[in-house]
This record gives C-alpha cells, structure tokens and sequence, in this order.
C-alpha cells in the first residue's frame, strides 16, 4: 500500500495483479490519500465473492473477466470494459464468474480500517 509520504503517481495493472497474486489475496489497496484509496480485487471463475457493504462509495472497474453482480436487487452482466457504481452501505456482490475476474476498486473516501 502507498502512503501519502511516498505517493507513487503510475501503477500498471499488470504489475498489481502480480503482486496481488504473490500476497495470495483477493484485493490489494495499491493507493490510499484521505479522500480516496484504490485496490485491484480478483475473483477465480467460480469463486464466491466474499465481501459485505462498506461504509464508503466505490466504483469498479472491470479490467476483464465475466461474471454477473447483484446490486440490492438490481442484476446485471459484467464484462471488461464496464464500470459500476456502488453506494455506501448498498449489499452488492458478484456471482456466476464465468471468466476470472480482475476488477479495479476505488474508494471514496479512503477505506476505513
């Protein structure tokens, strides 16, 4: 995670998933400033997606994969390329990966720990 005292302006994606991949987690935050903080999350083709409402408004960023989201009751397809917009507090998850899924996060304000 970077820190405001040595922010890092440029990320690769390839590069974050590596080092996601390397921590064995789902989501790693790469970026985290008091108004936003920002993470690579990843999903297996058939994984459940483990995470519950957050306290801060995010929008994801599919970067590839396939899956469907459940956002309250709204349902739609996911694919790269789409973006979604998730109120604080709002249940949301994804389900029926069909393709790994890669999914740019971004938090705002800065997730709470």
């Amino acid at each position: 995670m970077v820190v405001a005292t040595e922010l890092t302006h440029f990320f690769h994606i390839d590069d974050l998933a590596r080092e996601r991949a390397a921590k064995g987690k789902l989501y790693l935050e790469f970026l985290r400033v008091p108004a936003l903080s920002a993470g690579v999350y990843a999903l297996a083709a058939g994984a459940t997606d483990p995470q519950k409402p957050h306290h801060e408004d995010e929008l994801y960023y599919v970067v590839r994969g396939q899956a469907r989201m459940q956002i309250g009751s709204e349902h739609a397809d996911v694919r790269a390329g789409s973006v979604i917009f998730v109120e604080s507090e709002r249940e949301h998850r994804f389900y029926d990966i069909r393709e790994e899924l890669e999914v740019l996060v971004f938090l705002a304000p800065a997730e709470q720990e």
